[in-house]
């Protein structure tokens, strides 16, 4: 055999491999979910909260003090934003959780981050007659907690909350369950890791609070954390901790898809440097691990998100932490999960 035809095969050879290369990578990249743009939110915002009713995404909040307060309908059907009507008492860092058609939002902050600013209202909201209900008000102020339904009840959990003499701000693991049915508050066993700035989500009748913030409200006087805790509502009891997070986070959108809590966005904290988070993970329930998804196109913070139909939803909040002059994006995305078990 000649050198230039052993020189030739090997060419041949070479460029068979790169093939192989090239189309393997292809063929794994290809069902990789991507974020894919949707309309931009109206009033770009930091500090939004994210809740799903009737398919529909619903974001709730604002931080600037013209915003505060403010409601938006996003209708995936048409691609379309729409504005509906104000919470009655405008707060900032309000918890709230979707219930049987409705959503109920509690408590919140009407100054700074602290407990002291905190209030006690909770409501009722009908999406479909844009209509508030005042009801039963929280047994003490609270602001940045989470809240969560599981069995027709909805459980707030951690948060700031005041001092006994009404001043100051404790960082809280206060656990009280609201009955929409009776409009009544009952305390609960108390979360075991105080916390504010949490993410959270219900799964399989079990709560789970993610992340936050020890010891204070704003940063960079706080600590972030990557701690996990479950709780039974059914036996009124917290489990032992599981998986820590990827990443530590507080202030990032949450949202429970496909079994899974996906978290996204947030603040990263230390002591030299904090910033807005690109990163996007699922806690999958079921296994007690973490998977990590596609980046959002751009790191923010303080960001809603929601889940319909096995598609996570993300709108605006801000590309830099802890607040400043820039201002908040606009931008808003979609991404469809991979199939879990035939289902979406």
């Amino acid at each position: 055999m000649s050198r230039l035809l052993r020189l030739l095969l090997a060419f041949l050879s070479a460029l068979g491999v790169v093939f192989a290369i090239v189309t393997t990578t292809h063929a794994q990249t290809a069902g990789v979910p991507k974020w894919t743009k949707i309309a931009d939110f109206p009033v770009p915002q930091e500090e939004l909260y994210g809740a799903v009713v009737n398919n529909k995404f619903y974001v709730l909040g604002g931080f600037d003090q013209a915003y505060m307060g403010m409601v938006f309908e996003y209708d995936p059907a048409t691609d379309k934003w729409t504005r509906k009507k104000d919470m009655p008492v405008k707060v900032h860092h309000q918890a709230q959780a979707a219930y049987n058609g409705k959503l109920y939002v509690f408590g919140g902050c009407l100054r700074a981050i602290t407990g002291e600013g905190g209030v006690t209202n909770s409501w009722e909201w009908d999406p479909v007659t844009d209509v508030w209900k005042a009801l039963a008000p929280m047994p003490v102020k609270r602001c940045s907690a989470v809240a969560d339904e599981v069995g027709g009840k909805i459980y707030v959990i951690g948060g700031l909350e005041p001092f006994e003499n009404g001043q100051g701000t404790r960082v809280s693991g206060r656990n009280e369950m609201y009955d929409p049915a009776t409009n009544t508050w009952t305390p609960r066993s108390p979360m075991p890791t105080t916390r504010n700035h949490a993410m959270s989500g219900a799964v399989n009748g079990k709560i789970y609070v993610l992340g936050g913030r020890l010891a204070a409200g704003n940063i960079p006087v706080t600590t972030n954390i990557d701690t996990v805790e479950e709780y039974d509502p059914a036996v009124n009891l917290w489990s032992p901790v599981k998986e820590r997070m990827l990443q530590v986070r507080s202030g990032g959108g949450w949202a429970v898809c496909n079994g899974m809590i996906i978290v996204g966005g947030g603040e990263w904290i230390t002591r030299e440097f904090y910033a807005a988070l690109r990163a996007v993970d699922a806690y999958d329930v079921a296994t007690n691990t973490w998977i990590n998804l596609p980046s959002m196109p751009g790191a923010t913070h303080g960001n809603a998100m929601g889940c319909i139909n096995g598609k996570v939803y993300t709108a605006s909040g801000k590309m830099r932490a802890g607040g400043g002059p820039d201002p908040a994006t606009a931008s808003a995305y979609v991404l469809q999960l991979p199939t879990r078990g035939g289902t979406q």
